[in-house]
């Protein structure tokens, strides 16, 4: 099998996984997980897990009290359906716009300012919704009798905040209904310059009696993923979680349909997150603090993933502070392993990390040498080009061998072509005379395989690319070319590149490798621009690489072909 054949095969096999994996889940969405009951009036309804968290026996045992609170709260919001709405609170400062919603003091809406919407340019990206078709809020409450939870609602003094000129953050509280002599509020505070929002539970006991309360934090989503995803490229959108033991570990939300979620709950360090492309959301407790991850299904096309921190014993007349802080931002992989350990691991490449993170250091390199990030691209392939370039010259030699013998394979074939055992063993002796290797210009490519699909990734996942111009018309490198000219370029290049390979000597292989470079051009059509601006850059390389061994090895064969002719005149 040549390259050219080689190389295509893998990429229709990858192209129709993902199809197939696409169309599966669009075809076939997972069962609900929810029981169905009869309600009063005859109807069906799905009945709705419980959705307030309760901490398990081995949280509750590293607490002196060793008493199980009640997930019981006072004052509670009806939650079934679509969240309960109360009075609005807006926070701005110079990132971030967020919406806080009395009703179970919930963080509802998120707009990052230096990251503009999908579908408008002119509008925030909105990380954070509460809207009928999507649902993706902050929540946070406690667990015990009688103490505020999600389903609370709140009071506050004011319904309008704004970072001033000199100002470092912005603190909100929210005050709970006092139940049982407990006074509760609730702190959100907000920081100039960071996308890390600290989420506080202040507990002052005036009762007679002393309480141990458990503070929980979660969110709640739907697994719509974002706008603008193509079905042929997928990313992860889902929950995700860190401990130093376990390390990075994904939680699917088919794996919550199905029941068979498998994660580490106990730890005194790590986080819990929500994940999507580009975009997280995580909670971040204090490292060597015990706390449980929980994540589950709620209902139907519903998922919550949190945590559970002990607020610890608070005895009479005393006051306890519980703080989480809650990053809610874009993956920007130079700054999240700086706010968590672990955190940077949120962009994935997958098992391909240990060369994805490395290729990205380097394209960071060439971004702040050159300060373009399609120019980063270009420079970042050339590298990559570079340093395989001699694997390359293995491999186009190879090739080139083969396209100079190919007449004479051609001959053998229609010699040897009712016999197909002896065309084989013929074959294997012509290349054993010529001393080519027919594999020869494959295995080189294999090698290489793995750095190339990191590289993929690596532009794939890069938020730094979102609304990154190039030149020209290219505003966007996460974006398809608005006009297809690259992936038009990309489909001759492509064409130009199979006339360099040795023809098939079969006519109807022949016809299909002629149709090949169009099927698959169609693909880079819906590709990002920097994806393809990077195929693109590495085609035209290798095409100049191969065509200049391509002639040195036709020229040696003319060359040598000549030299008995001129001996015998």
């Amino acid at each position: 099998m040549d390259t050219q054949k080689f190389v295509l095969f893998l990429i229709f096999s990858t192209s129709m996984l993902f199809l197939w994996d696409a169309w599966q889940k669009e075809q076939n969405p997972p069962p609900p997980a929810a029981v169905t009951a009869q309600g009063p009036g005859g109807e069906s309804s799905v009945r709705r897990q419980e959705d307030t968290p309760v901490p398990g026996e081995k949280l509750v045992s590293t607490q002196p009290g060793k008493s199980e609170p009640s997930a019981e709260s006072a004052d509670s919001v009806k939650i079934s359906g679509k969240l309960e709405s109360g009075e609005k609170i807006v926070v701005k400062t110079d990132l971030v716009v967020a919406e806080i919603n009395t009703a179970g003091g919930d963080l509802r809406q998120l707009e990052l300012l230096d990251h503009p919407d999908k579908e408008d340019k002119n509008k925030p990206f909105a990380l954070l919704q509460s809207q009928y078709d999507h649902v993706y809020v902050a929540q946070s409450g406690l667990i015990g009798e009688g103490l505020p939870s999600h389903k609370t609602r709140y009071t506050t003094e004011s319904h309008a905040y704004e970072l001033a000129g000199g100002q470092d953050k912005i603190e909100v509280r929210l005050v709970a209904p006092e139940a049982d002599g407990v006074r509760v509020t609730k702190i959100y505070t907000f920081h100039r310059g960071s996308y890390l929002i600290d989420v506080s539970f202040e507990v002052t006991n005036q009762g007679t009696a002393a309480i141990q309360p458990f503070s929980y934090f979660q969110m709640l989503r739907d697994s719509k993923p974002p706008v603008g995803s193509v079905f042929m490229i997928p990313t992860y959108t889902g929950a995700a979680l860190y401990t130093e033991e376990e390390k990075f570990k994904k939680i699917e939300f088919s794996a919550l349909d199905k029941g068979n979620a498998s994660y580490p709950k106990n730890a005194d360090n790590g986080w819990i997150a929500m994940l999507q492309h580009y975009f997280l959301t995580a909670w971040l407790p204090t490292d060597k603090s015990q706390r449980e991850y929980y994540a589950k299904r709620l209902g139907e096309n519903e998922y919550t993933a949190g945590v559970i921190v002990p607020v610890g014993q608070i005895e009479p007349g005393n006051t306890a502070t519980v703080t989480v802080p809650l990053y809610a931002g874009p993956e920007e992989q130079s700054k999240l392993a700086a706010v968590a350990p672990g955190l940077d691991l949120t962009v994935d490449y997958g098992w391909l990390t240990v060369i994805g993170a490395p290729l990205f250091w380097l394209l960071s390199f060439y971004h702040s040498w050159t300060g373009n990030w399609g120019v980063a691209i270009i420079l970042l392939t050339m590298s990559v080009k570079l340093a395989f370039f001699p694997l390359s010259a293995a491999g186009y030699r190879s090739m080139a061998k083969l396209r100079v013998v190919t007449p004479k394979l051609q001959r053998l074939r229609e010699q040897h072509g009712a016999d197909r055992q002896r065309m084989h063993q013929a074959m294997m002796d012509f290349y054993k005379t010529e001393k080519i290797n027919p594999m020869g210009g494959c295995l080189p490519i294999v090698v290489q395989i793995p750095v190339f699909i990191s590289l993929y990734w690596v532009l794939l996942a890069s938020v730094e690319l979102r609304y990154a111009p190039f030149a020209l018309w290219i505003e966007d490198m996460s974006s398809p070319d608005p006009y297809y000219v690259l992936p038009v370029i990309m489909g001759i290049s492509m064409f130009v590149q199979s006339k360099l390979s040795p023809p098939a000597t079969d006519p109807i292989q022949a016809k299909v490798m002629q149709i090949m470079p169009l099927a698959f051009s169609v693909f880079f059509f819906f590709f990002p621009a920097g994806l393809v601006l990077y195929s693109l850059v590495n085609n035209i390389l290798s095409i100049t690489q191969q065509w200049q061994i391509t002639r040195m090895i036709e020229r040696a064969a003319a060359k040598s072909s000549n030299t008995p002719a001129l001996k015998k005149k």
